[in-house]
């Protein structure tokens, strides 16, 4: 039977087949095997992928991008906050989305699109609606049958509210979502990882470097139970790094040439930026590649060549942030390059030669997995993983693998020391398996007649964010310190239960702080 795997990312989404016992990606009606993840939006339709991305200069105020940004979250979550700072219409910016305005209604983001006569309000979900449906065509011409069994991933960190809408949309799409699996999980069964059961333990590195992140995530592979040891994510560098950083040279060889300053007008930096992409991809696997815009500022035509060391040079310090965070992540997880056994690739800019070398250079001994193209490799995973249950209508989802739900953020706890100094302690790391639990220690000056513990919670590269206080009150002063031992739980669905119990005397305080809808 045939089914489809699909990984939607935030700048690009893929769909692959299961068909014969094999899995192949499908290519797309331009002859693409890859689709941008953007949504133009015109008077009496709607056009997704390259015709898309490719328009947006001239229609920047109703094109949607990186809307995998803001699945599910709320109006006030900070990576809402920040997509809608990106898309805001501003004079020298290279957000490849800049002008699609975000709006708060009912405190959740919608688009407001302007092509029409009237303004009209799109959720999120809608925009991902329409990518899931592209992907769903593209899938059924290559299998010339309706088929809609499907498997979709989904980023390691994603909360329980942000599966939910991706799977919303893709069954508003027409997918009969067989299951959702974890992005770094399909990297590993498309390299048939952890299938031979008599293999033993190992430990495995998932490196995947997008379009608008980088995420590493260690695994320990033992027959078919993959058991994450860390993960790291990183919003602040990702593949649109490199185009910014080629398209700000080209911007400068314009001004040398014509004398010309183009960095600070949004519609010549777009071009520049869609020139800078296509010369990207091709300097993967050219020596050089040729970047031409047509009438870029004041009818000037604009051609210039650039060599892959040219490139390299522009994007060296881009590129040592890059590989930077996996020895972080092998430190956290107390691990060293030599306890690895393979290293996966995966995302579109981990296909770049010079990344590859480096990575190669920190694990020289070890397997570097990437014959299969870095961007196409989840969606593989995801339709060998569909093939294994399309049809299985007595399977439970805990029969074949187990999907287990994570912290998507740092929870933390704040004192204040003997010196007066605020100290946070994370009590649950992002990444954590959920439900957890876990206990923290604290004390107080026995002259105390209260004590007030509060909790945080502590997104990507972000300050920590206040969720909530509990105090301890009517405590009987003592010569000794008031030892209060405070459990902090997680729930499933990322509600946090936190109690607090005065040692001597058992007083005790509970709160509750629900789960962000």
């Amino acid at each position: 039977m045939a089914a489809i795997g699909v990984h939607f990312g935030y700048t690009c989404a893929c769909a692959a087949i299961f068909k014969d016992g094999r899995a192949d990606v499908v290519a797309n009606d331009a002859g693409d095997r890859v689709t941008p993840a953007v949504v133009a939006y015109r008077d009496t339709e709607q056009i997704v992928g390259i015709a898309a991305k490719q328009g947006r200069v001239r229609n920047a105020a109703n094109t949607v991008v990186k809307v995998k940004q803001v699945l599910g979250r709320r109006f006030d979550d900070p990576e809402t906050q920040a997509h809608r700072t990106e898309t805001k219409c501003q004079k020298n910016s290279l957000s490849s989305g800049c002008c699609v305005q975000v709006v708060n209604r009912e405190e959740k983001p919608y688009y407001e699109i302007t092509a029409g006569e009237y303004p009209q309000y799109v959720a999120p979900e809608d925009v991902a609606k329409l990518i899931f449906h592209k992907m769903k065509e593209t899938a059924q011409s290559a299998l010339g049958s309706d088929v809609t069994d499907a498997v979709i991933t989904v980023p390691f960190e994603f909360a329980y509210a942000q599966k939910h809408s991706l799977r919303e949309a893709a069954e508003a799409a027409g997918f009969n979502v067989l299951r959702l699996i974890h992005e770094p999980a399909a990297a590993l069964l498309a390299y048939n990882i952890g299938q031979d059961s008599s293999a033993g333990k190992s430990n495995v590195l998932v490196y995947k470097l997008g379009g608008t992140s980088l995420s590493v995530t260690a695994l320990q592979v033992n027959g078919g139970m993959f058991r994450v040891l860390s993960t790291h994510t990183d919003h602040s560098i990702g593949g649109e790094s490199f185009t910014q950083a080629l398209a700000q040279h080209l911007a400068s060889e314009f001004k040398r040439t014509f004398k010309h300053d183009v960095s600070g007008n949004a519609r010549a930096m777009m071009k520049l930026m869609n020139g800078a992409d296509m010369a990207k991809h091709s300097l993967s696997s050219l020596g050089s590649a040729n970047c031409f815009v047509d009438s870029l500022h004041d009818g000037i035509d604009f051609e210039c060549n650039v060599s892959r060391a040219r490139f390299e040079l522009l994007c060296s310090s881009l590129f040592n942030k890059s590989i930077h965070p996996i020895r972080t992540l092998l430190e956290k997880a107390g691990l060293s390059t030599g306890n690895i056994n393979k290293v996966v690739l995966c995302g579109g800019s981990a296909r770049i030669p010079r990344l590859q070398q480096m990575i190669r250079e920190m694990f020289p001994d070890v397997e570097l997995l990437s014959s299969a193209p870095p961007d196409e490799v989840i969606a593989v995973g995801a339709a060998l993983e569909a093939g294994l249950l399309v049809g299985r209508e007595d399977l439970a989802p805990e029969e074949e693998s187990v999907t287990v739900d994570v912290a998507a953020t740092d929870i933390l706890v704040k004192e204040v020391d003997e010196s007066g100094a605020e100290v946070f302690t994370v009590v649950l790391p992002s990444g954590t398996p959920l439900p957890a639990r876990r206990h923290h220690n604290m004390t107080g000056a026995g002259k105390l007649s209260s004590l007030c513990l509060e909790i945080y919670q502590r997104f990507v590269m972000e300050q920590p964010e206040k969720l909530a206080k509990i105090i301890l009150r009517d405590l009987q002063p003592r010569e000794e310190n008031h030892n209060i031992d405070a459990v902090v739980t997680m729930k499933r669905d990322g509600s946090v239960h936190v109690s607090c119990v005065e040692q001597s005397t058992g007083r005790s305080e509970v709160l509750t702080i629900a789960a962000a809808s």
